[in-house]
């Protein structure tokens, strides 16, 4: 699996825990406002080079007892075939696993969650549940796209894992109206709105 970065230790990435963050390299999305474009973009991701898993795993057999988990997050974790196999050793050392994932791949994410191979989803909602729009924020045109969204929210809800739903606020696509009409649709749920800020992720740590 390509990996672009690793924090070592974060406070700030799974609430209420230390963890050590894993950074995939790809993503199926375009997003104008990513925070981590350096990951995503191929003419930009091909010009670092990748971390081996050694380099992971060798920190995390070395950390047992100092931190509690591990968020795998992106770019897409899920685009990666051997994304599976990789949690699998990080779960095999006694370490939970959050998993960051735009939600574009429902088979992938029922299958971690089947196999109990993560402990809790943050999944990005960019905008109302709508082709036409989730389509035109994320430059994605592929046909099934909004159903492949509604499918991962599905399997979150049917499954009993522990998940966070959440939205950049962008004051381009997000009008009152569209904030409001999402806010309803997951006023049950633990949905939280975030402001777009400036930056990349990696280059804050």
């Amino acid at each position: 699996m390509r990996i672009g970065a690793f924090i070592k230790q974060s406070f700030v990435d799974w609430e209420g825990k230390a963890v050590a963050v894993v950074f995939t390299k790809g993503c199926n999305f375009r997003c104008g406002f990513c925070h981590n474009s350096s990951l995503v973009l191929p003419e930009l991701l091909n010009q670092t080079p990748d971390i081996t898993e050694k380099e992971i795993f060798d920190y995390l057999l070395k950390r047992k007892n100092w931190i509690d988990g591990v968020v795998v997050t992106g770019g897409e974790p899920t685009i990666h075939n051997d994304l599976i196999m990789f949690i699998k050793s990080i779960k095999l050392l006694g370490y939970k696993i959050k998993l960051d994932t735009n939600g574009s791949n429902p088979e992938m994410l029922e299958l971690l969650i089947r196999n109990k191979l993560i402990d809790f989803v943050a999944m990005d909602i960019k905008i109302v549940l709508e082709a036409d729009k989730y389509s035109e924020i994320t430059n994605c045109s592929h046909r099934d796209l909004i159903n492949q969204i509604i499918s991962s929210i599905k399997v979150l809800r049917n499954f009993g894992i522990e998940y966070q739903l959440r939205t950049t606020i962008l004051p381009k696509f997000h009008s009152f109206d569209i904030i409001n009409t999402m806010q309803q649709e997951f006023v049950s749920e633990n949905y939280i709105l975030q402001p777009f800020r400036q930056g990349e992720t990696i280059d804050i740590f």
